[in-house]
């Protein structure tokens, strides 16, 4: 594990840019990106088309170190270049910001509340690419959608084994059960999740840590135990459907909780901005994101 990147994103200040949308939701960040569907004939071009868009962002004055610790990219844009570089290579040495990538793919249905992660076959086979590619860590989501103390806890096994895979292979994994913020048990499922990582955490073996990314709680500094413990390198936040505005003034309410946001950082961006235009939107975005993140 590199250890440029592993003291940048333990002692940095700033948040995570995660730009990971894949296949099931890239037709959405595409349409509020302005390009339709009807922009594009196949799966190829869309992906290129996101790639475009990606490689926008990421190449912006706006997008650097000095406010973004990493950026999580999708798998395909792992495997692609901008300016002629392998993005994770430029993601790190042009722009100084960590490169993460998802390495799940996609939500099993609903049961016991909650959604597991789909199976991965090719998993250690993507580890290897990523590794090899100059990645640092790798994210996987899952979601809980009440607060059932089994379902919960299905979720926080797998999480925790898939992420053992990860360590093992010299990756540092980002944890992500996310609680649904529209839950009508959203609290209730706080209450379960945080024994049941604290438990996980407390049976990693020797210097081993992983990263979390975290619903941002009811209760503000409810996730503080998780930010402290040795076990754990950071704890991030994703925006999970809230408001950039809303998403910031939660998140500054609890110190220690940097953001991972995706829609809150990109929402407002359009393809049919002027290179001005675009920039000042996204550095907006960057900046307030940012100081909530340091709070």
């Amino acid at each position: 594990m590199d250890t440029q990147m592993y003291d940048r994103i333990a002692e940095g200040e700033g948040f995570v840019a995660a730009l990971d949308q894949s296949g099931g939701s890239t037709p959405k960040a595409l349409r509020q990106y302005g390009i339709l569907e009807d922009a594009y004939a196949s799966e190829d071009e869309m992906f290129d088309l996101v790639h475009q868009m990606r490689t926008r962002i990421i190449t912006s004055a706006a997008f650097t170190g000095e406010r973004i610790l990493a950026a999580i990219l999708f798998e395909g844009t792992m495997e692609r270049e901008i300016d002629g570089v392998p993005s994770a290579t430029y993601l790190w040495q042009t722009k100084n910001v960590v490169p993460f990538v998802k390495v799940d793919k996609g939500l099993a249905d609903e049961a016991d509340g909650v959604q597991v992660m789909k199976p991965m076959p090719g998993l250690d086979d993507l580890l290897a690419r990523a590794r090899d590619g100059g990645v640092f860590g790798t994210k996987m989501r899952s979601v809980v959608k009440l607060g059932d103390a089994g379902g919960i806890r299905r979720i926080v096994e797998q999480q925790f084994e898939v992420g053992q895979r990860i360590l093992e292979a010299g990756l540092m994994p980002i944890l992500e059960p996310e609680i649904d913020i529209h839950s009508p048990q959203k609290q209730e499922a706080e209450q379960l999740l945080l024994p049941s990582i604290t438990e996980h955490l407390d049976q990693l073996a020797g210097d081993h840590q992983v990263m979390l990314k975290l619903t941002i709680p009811s209760q503000d500094g409810f996730y503080s135990p998780l930010i402290e413990h040795p076990k754990v390198l950071r704890v991030v936040a994703l925006s999970g459907g809230y408001s950039r505005d809303e998403a910031n003034e939660r998140l500054a309410r609890n110190p220690g909780l940097i953001a991972s946001f995706s829609r809150a950082l990109i929402g407002e961006l359009s393809a049919d901005q002027s290179d001005e235009e675009f920039d000042t939107t996204l550095d907006t975005a960057v900046e307030s994101i940012y100081q909530a993140s340091i709070t």
